[in-house]
């Protein structure tokens, strides 16, 4: 397995071709040999990949507008290899499509003739889960809905590891349930909320190790089932700099797990 930084960690350090540049050197040089593109600006994909290639860096999985996947789906997946990527993701169900039966199945509608596409184009569609996946939907949460409907070779999972803890979710199983799915995960973890009221997010986010979840029983447990990339994302970081966030999960994680790096 490889650490790899999630760059939505940093995406007020992307709005811009020439800060986006800086920070994929930023980030290599901290020693992160893997990254996932998401909440950027927008960029053209030779760019993107003469930068990955001046940084010794590898895109390994992206976010990108949901609806490209959909409408654009032949486009997308060409674009992505000229930068040497195959694993494309969605951040999560559309707002329309959450909360409800008839919204899963209308992601179902959209999204799977999509995802066959792209599997037959030697891409892969990955799902990334928030928290409230795991609400259950008539007996069934969405990620079990995903498994049953959605063809093994045709989606795979970018399993938020403190997203799904913070659901309730005993993880390790989680992740033995997905096994074989989970060649990309993120990780994050959070704390308890400060007793003073000045966090104001729903979780309060903090480097890997520097939170409350038990990464060495998930670490351990993704060894176990295919995992390839675990990209740090920590979506908040109440004014601390998030490069400085990003190294601290970095060092944290291969000090405990020296071959990830």
């Amino acid at each position: 397995m490889q650490i790899g930084a999630q760059l939505y960690t940093v995406y007020d350090h992307t709005r811009t071709l020439e800060d986006f540049s800086a920070t994929l050197k930023k980030v290599a040089d901290i020693g992160y040999k893997s990254v996932q593109v998401s909440g950027t600006c927008a960029y053209e994909p030779e760019w993107l990949r003469d930068e990955l290639a001046k940084n010794d860096l590898k895109c390994v999985i992206t976010h990108i507008n949901p609806a490209r996947i959909v409408e654009e789906t032949e486009k997308v997946v060409a674009e992505h290899a000229i930068f040497g990527c195959r694993h494309i993701g969605i951040g999560g169900l559309p707002v329309d499509m959450r909360g409800s039966v008839e919204g899963y199945e209308l992601f179902k509608k959209t999204y799977l003739p999509a995802a066959l596409k792209m599997r037959d184009l030697g891409a892969k569609l990955m799902y990334h889960n928030h928290w409230f996946e795991f609400d259950k939907l008539d007996g069934k949460d969405v990620i079990e809905r995903i498994l049953e409907d959605f063809p093994e070779d045709s989606i795979d999972f970018t399993l938020d590891l403190g997203w799904a803890a913070f659901a309730g979710k005993d993880v390790v199983e989680l992740i033995k349930m997905l096994d074989g799915r989970l060649s990309r995960i993120h990780l994050k973890d959070y704390a308890d909320m400060p007793e003073d009221g000045s966090i104001d997010t729903v979780a309060y986010l903090r480097p890997i190790y520097e939170g409350k979840l038990p990464y060495d029983d998930y670490i351990n447990a993704l060894s176990k089932v295919g995992c390839e990339y675990m990209l740090v994302e920590q979506d908040y970081n109440y004014g601390e700099c998030p490069f400085d966030c990003l190294r601290r999960s970095y060092e944290n994680v291969t000090k405990r797990f020296p071959n990830v790096k």
